[in-house]
């Protein structure tokens, strides 16, 4: 039904240019434009034997110069991101659409397990973004709320697994914890500031952000933090790099810090020597 071969970084062959490549953990598969994919327990793509996984699920098809993707299944839908992040879709069992980006990555989970595949073609890409949004003029729209630089610092940590790879889910949000360290900040400090965020969003209505509020409880705030910044492109990939600054800043303070001390108590301890 396919070609199939290991690579790190799957390629569409120039020799077959309508092919879709899939990568599934490294693992390659190239279908021709004749052929008929499927994804399942009992499809052509080696997953393992998962019960809750439908034997058909995913049908993957060449059809009118677009591949197309369709759920088969009955119960589990499958999440559709492009490569940039920028758009989401879902599809929910009896559903079909166009695979519209030239890579676009697929989530599903069966059960426990969540399961990503990358669907790359060499396709024009039918979808054309507008760039920087323009600024009009006029008054601030309601509900754009500006953000100081340790306030996006705290956002991009907590969003940096998703920014890094498109189609992440929720799972992967790091906890208060591992984000305060990625920042090389103390967790008081963290969760004071995220505390301050969430209060700001939650006052021009982002929802999810305060317990006891419709909308979402507390102990859901970060993935409802994270899903805002994203999607409002608030923090994007780009800003990534503010992190190993801010990271390398902190720990050069902290060891100033610790090299200082000792120098700072033997002439304390000498004034005071002298002064006896």
């Amino acid at each position: 039904m396919s070609d199939h071969s290991w690579t790190d970084l799957p390629e569409v062959d120039p020799s077959r240019p309508n092919e879709l490549v899939l990568d599934f953990s490294g693992e390659v598969h190239r279908v021709s434009v004749d052929d008929t994919f499927v994804i399942g327990r009992g499809g052509d793509l080696d997953i393992d034997d998962n019960p809750y996984l439908h034997r058909r699920f995913l049908v993957l098809a060449h059809d009118a110069g677009l591949w197309w993707i369709a759920n088969e299944g009955s119960r589990l839908s499958a999440m559709l991101t492009d490569g940039d992040g920028l758009v989401q879709s879902r599809l929910a069992p009896g559903a079909r659409m166009p695979l519209v980006f030239p890579r676009v990555i697929l989530t599903f989970s069966a059960g426990p397990t969540t399961y990503e595949i990358d669907l790359i073609s060499s396709g024009e890409d039918r979808f054309t973004g507008i760039g920087q949004a323009r600024q009009a003029g006029g008054q601030t729209t309601i509900g754009v709320t500006p953000m100081t630089r340790s306030q996006l610092l705290l956002v991009l940590a907590l969003s940096e697994p998703v920014l890094r790879r498109a189609g992440t889910g929720a799972a992967e949000i790091p906890s208060s914890a591992s984000a305060a360290k990625r920042l090389g900040w103390p967790l008081t400090k963290f969760n004071r500031k995220l505390d301050n965020v969430c209060e700001k969003l939650d006052r021009v209505g982002v929802r999810g952000l305060r317990g006891g509020r419709a909308g979402g409880a507390a102990s859901n705030r970060r993935t409802a933090l994270v899903e805002h910044a994203v999607s409002t492109l608030m923090v994007t990939a780009e800003d990534l790099p503010m992190l190993d600054e801010e990271f390398a800043a902190n720990q050069a303070a902290k060891d100033s810090e610790v090299h200082t001390a000792p120098v700072e108590t033997r002439r304390a301890r000498a004034e005071g020597e002298a002064g006896g």
